[in-house]
Order: structure tokens, then C-alpha cells, then sequence
């Protein structure tokens, strides 16, 4: 049978950079880890779409 706890919708994860951490638990701080990766990714997908799209339009313009 579930618990009571397994019908509460779940808080997502978020994280505030320089947030105080010291009283997250072992799990909160690698789910938050695991959540600044996945950002660190994206925002890295990001710069990478963004620099071959500027290195496109500067090989336009100068040929």
C-alpha cells in the first residue's frame, strides 16, 4: 500500500548559486550536483550552437 507521502507531489530541486548549504542532507547535495552538471551541459550546448553559428555569419561576410 502507499504511503501518504508517495501521493504529495515532490519539490522539485533547485539551487541558488552561493545558497547556504549546510544543512542539506548527503542526498539533496548530489541531486543539486546532478542538477548543476545537467545545466553545465546545457549551457556548454549552448555556447557551442552559438559559436558555429557566429563562425557561419563570419564566413559569409568575408568571403
Amino acid at each position: 500500500m502507499a504511503s501518504e507521502d508517495d501521493d504529495k507531489p515532490r519539490k522539485k530541486v533547485s539551487h541558488e548559486i552561493g545558497q547556504d548549504v549546510s544543512l542539506l542532507s548527503v542526498e539533496d547535495l548530489t541531486e543539486r550536483i546532478a542538477l548543476m552538471h545537467s545545466e553545465i551541459e546545457r549551457l556548454q550546448a549552448a555556447v557551442t550552437k552559438k559559436r558555429a553559428s557566429k563562425d557561419a555569419a563570419n564566413s559569409f561576410f568575408k568571403s
